[in-house]
């Protein structure tokens, strides 16, 4: 998807029972009142709260979220509902966000204050992305995509309950209200889905019935004559692409093979889709192979066009954020990170993030001066500081997300083999000892499980790649936050500094090396712009080598795995049938930390049929059959 700078919007607030949009002319509710209005039209529009009655879960897509009133006053009916669903999705779509402060402006005189006050607490950075916000111990997600409605609505992995059409008024805002919209719409739309609006507009119901449904007219909201409801009944039942199907829905008990970040983040995210894991890891502790460095960073990326690499960077690191605050205080973390830039100028850096439109408080240039006086280093290049970025220690990290799970850990166990027993997954020691089975398996696990994925796939392009790091016991100077460019240097908080790191593909000697050492030292003196560095005795250098698992187009692998000897379709992921209840997530090379969280949602939601918090191709370039789609574009000789 081609992302665009997000604008956002600016709103009148001079007469306070109708905030108005200038740019459309037009207010954003009725004066007889917001919430009113979303309970008359949105939810009695589409028979809610009764239709979401004992459901699992219930989807509602909204296009145009405005001041956020629909949402609160849907979360509302929700909570107050003793028969509410077990989990309430609520997906919107605004080109034009407000700001921060405006959102609380606009909420500051809310009839349900306490929900106002979360949603402007939880409210992101204005990026275009897919925000996933979790509210109620993530019993009501707000999916929040900021950007054209027309675009997301081809990127949206998603099957609808309930449409709220909410755009400014149609003379104003065609593009909220065209066919091509509507269409979009019903190839979203799950049996019996309903949709409402305040507007009764003839193009408006022609379209919805081109797309599928059936319209009728009811009495309208204080002043407006009328509304209109409808029900998708289409004439053909469209057929779900075997590869979108859901991986395991049924499934309440997961086998989770990797205690490390990944599979930490894994328990997490399907805890909260209801399914309890057990997990298994050869190691007597949790995160001590790939996810075992003292510590690690995480933070999000950009580059000049904005390509798959960045704005995937960018949703893990805002959803890592997300996570991190959600979760108990790490014994240590650091907030912020600056990455030195080498090529480009502070007026070029600049006129990056201005081009983007992205926001301060997801990425900032800073000059030199501002730089050091970050860093505590006598920088000489300005730098990209990132104040959702930071620095903690990964084993912590691992432990709270799986405390958090509640999962079982089996540890010192080692497995050996897989395979599906009827409807389950068993893990095998080398002895061929039962260590668990479940109806669905995960596999998490860094380079100590690539020969049980190379067993299910033996073509994966998979590579491991070792890293040392160098731990100076005294560093002077010292850095205030983490700091990366040159290789990367943390600050333990223990009088010592961590730097590094060496990568080498498949070299398996786990001996710490005196040439990686000084490898490591040359980056840190190089970053911290110092004129030279004494000679440290080996003896005083300790240090760490470890082995990360990443695949050759350096991204994850996320999502379930193609069943051998498939002959049909392949030129798209979402047409390859997947081997039911197996799920994948791991390859995550050197950004554990920044990806894990992110990727954990989404596999979760593929395992549940949950709507997926990712658009649909950033979805593509994580999944596990993309391979073998770009096998079947190769041209034949």
């Amino acid at each position: 998807m081609k992302t665009h700078p997000i604008v956002p919007a600016e709103v009148d607030f001079s007469d306070p029972s109708a905030p108005s949009a200038p740019a459309f002319g037009d207010v954003y509710h009725s004066r007889a009142g917001a919430i009113e209005q979303a309970r008359h039209v949105f939810l009695g529009g589409n028979d809610l709260p009764r239709r979401w009655a004992q459901r699992q879960r219930f989807t509602i897509l909204e296009t145009g979220f405005g001041l956020g009133n629909n949402f609160i006053a849907c979360w509302d009916a929700w909570r107050q509902d003793p028969q509410r669903c077990q989990q309430l999705v609520f997906i919107s779509i605004e080109k034009h966000p407000l700001r921060k402060q405006d959102l609380q402006q606009a909420q500051q005189h809310s009839t349900l204050v306490d929900l106002a006050d979360q949603l402007v607490a939880a409210w992101p950075p204005l990026t275009p992305n897919l925000h996933r916000l979790s509210f109620a111990d993530d019993r009501v997600l707000l999916l929040l995509c900021l950007g054209d409605v027309h675009d997301w609505l081809r990127e949206l992995a998603v099957e609808v309950d309930a449409f709220f059409l909410d755009g400014f008024n149609p003379a104003s805002n065609p593009a909220m209200w065209d066919s091509h919209l509507l269409k979009a719409m019903g190839r979203h739309a799950a049996e019996g889905a309903t949709a409402a609006t305040w507007s009764v507009a003839p193009a408006l119901r022609a379209g919805l019935a081109a797309a599928g449904f059936a319209c009728e007219r009811q009495r309208g909201f204080a002043n407006k004559g009328g509304m209109c409801v409808a029900r998708f009944a289409p004439r053909h039942k469209l057929h779900q692409p075997a590869g979108r199907l859901p991986l395991a829905p049924h499934a309440r008990q997961a086998l989770i093979i990797g205690a490390g970040l990944a599979g930490a983040a894994c328990a997490w995210a399907l805890a909260k889709q209801g399914i309890a894991s057990q997990v298994i890891d050869s190691l007597p502790g949790i995160a001590q192979a790939s996810s075992g460095n003292p510590c690690g960073l995480f933070h999000g990326t950009l580059n000049p066009d904005d390509g798959l690499h960045a704005r995937f960077n960018r949703a893990a690191a805002l959803q890592t954020s997300h996570w991190l605050n959600a979760l108990p205080a790490l014994p240590w973390r650091q907030a912020g990170l600056l990455r030195i830039e080498l090529k480009l100028s502070l007026v070029q850096m600049q006129a990056l993030i201005a081009n983007q439109g992205l926001p301060c408080d997801y990425v900032q240039a800073l000059d030199a001066a501002a730089a050091s006086q970050a860093s505590g280093l006598d920088l000489q290049q300005p730098a990209w500081f990132y104040p959702g970025g930071g620095a903690l220690p990964p084993a912590a990290y691992a432990s709270a997300m799986l405390e958090a799970a509640q999962a079982q850990t089996q540890l010192n166990c080692h497995v050996a083999s897989i395979h599906r027993a009827g409807e389950d997954w068993q893990a095998l020691d080398a002895q061929g000892q039962l260590l668990g089975e479940a109806p669905l398996l995960v596999l998490a696990g860094g380079h100590q499980a690539i020969n049980l994925l190379h067993g299910l796939a033996p073509a994966m392009p998979l590579l491991r790649l070792r890293g040392q790091l160098s731990h100076l016991s005294k560093a002077e100077p010292w850095p205030r936050l983490p700091v990366a460019g040159i290789g990367y240097a943390i600050a333990d908080g223990q009088q010592g500094l961590w730097c590094g790191a060496t990568s080498q593909e498949e070299d398996m000697d786990a001996s710490l090396r005196e040439a990686d050492h000084q490898h490591n030292l040359a980056q840190w003196a190089k970053l911290a712009q110092l004129a030279h560095l004494d000679a440290i005795p080996q003896a005083e250098l300790a240090g760490r080598v470890g082995w990360r698992l990443a695949t050759s187009d350096r991204l994850p692998l996320v999502g379930g795995l193609p069943i051998a000897g498939f002959s049909g379709r392949q030129d798209q992921t979402r047409f390859i049938p997947r081997q039911p209840g197996l799920a994948i997530c791991m390859a995550m090379g050197s950004r554990g930390i920044s990806w894990a969280a992110l990727c954990a949602e989404v596999m979760a939601a593929q395992v549940t049929g949950a709507p997926v918090p990712l658009e649909a191709c950033l979805l593509d370039a994580i999944d596990p059959a993309r391979f073998a789609v770009r096998a079947t574009r190769r041209p034949r000789s």
